[in-house]
C-alpha cells in the first residue's frame, strides 16, 4: 500500500539526514501528504530513530487520526500544504550552516542567499527569509503562509530552513541543496563573489520552476 511505503521512506529519509548531522537530537521534522491527511514525525521525536507504526497520521483539518502526538511544528507544515496544492512532502531542520546563516545581520528577506551555483537555483529557486517568532507560535505559521505560494523553500530567522516538494526525495535533496550552499555562502563571506549573471539565474528558474 502507498501509505505503508511511505511510512517507511519517513523513517529511511529521517534516519540518513541524522546520521549525516543533518537533524541533531529531536530536532526537524518531515510530513508527507496522503490522500485523506498527513504523516508526520511526532513531538520530540529523533528523526534518527523512527517508527513506521507511530508516525502521526492527520486528516484533512489538521487533526490527530492515529498514531503519537505530532510534532508540535505542525502547523508548519498545514499552512505551507494549503498554498502549495502540488506538494508531496515538506522537510524542516535545524541544519548548523542554514541555521547559522539565518541569525545573520542584514540579510536581503527576499534573497539571504545569494545565487551561488547553478544547482541551489534549480533547487531552491528563491529563498524566502520569514521574521523570527518562537517555535510553536501560532503567528509562525501566518508568516509562512504570507510567502509560501510564492516560495517552496523558506528560513525561518534564528530557527532553519523548511522545504517543500513535489514528493518526499525532492523536499529532501533541496533541503540538502540549500544547506550545502548556506556553507559555501558562510565559507565566502568578505570574499568577493562571482555570482551568476542575472540572465542565467532567469533562465534557469523558468526551466525549473519552483
Amino acid at each position: 500500500m502507498r501509505e505503508a511505503r511511505l511510512r517507511e521512506d519517513v523513517c529511511t529519509f529521517g534516519r540518513s539526514l541524522f546520521e549525516r548531522g543533518l537533524t541533531p537530537g529531536s530536532s526537524g521534522n518531515i510530513s508527507v501528504r496522503i490522500e485523506d491527511g498527513w504523516l508526520m514525525t511526532p513531538t520530540n521525536a529523533c528523526l534518527g530513530r523512527l517508527d513506521p507504526a507511530t508516525l502521526s497520521k492527520l486528516d484533512l483539518q489538521g487533526n490527530l487520526v492515529s498514531g503519537a502526538k505530532p510534532t508540535k511544528e505542525s502547523f508548519l507544515h498545514t499552512s505551507m500544504y494549503a498554498q502549495r496544492p502540488g506538494a508531496g512532502a515538506i522537510v524542516h531542520l535545524h541544519s548548523t550552516h542554514a541555521v547559522a546563516v539565518s541569525v545573520l545581520a542584514d540579510l536581503d528577506p527576499d534573497e539571504p542567499i545569494p545565487p551561488i551555483t547553478a544547482y541551489y537555483v534549480m533547487k531552491i529557486g528563491r529563498l524566502a527569509l520569514v521574521p523570527y517568532h518562537a517555535p510553536g507560535d501560532a503567528a509562525l505559521a501566518d508568516a509562512v503562509r504570507e510567502v509560501a505560494g510564492r516560495h517552496h523553500a523558506v528560513l525561518l530567522a534564528n530557527h532553519g530552513p523548511v522545504v517543500a516538494g513535489k514528493d518526499l526525495e525532492t523536499a529532501v535533496y533541496a533541503t540538502e541543496e540549500l544547506e550545502e550552499t548556506a556553507k559555501l555562502y558562510l565559507m565566502l563571506r568578505g570574499q568577493r563573489l562571482a555570482l551568476l549573471p542575472a540572465s542565467e539565474v532567469a533562465a534557469l528558474r523558468e526551466k525549473y520552476p519552483s
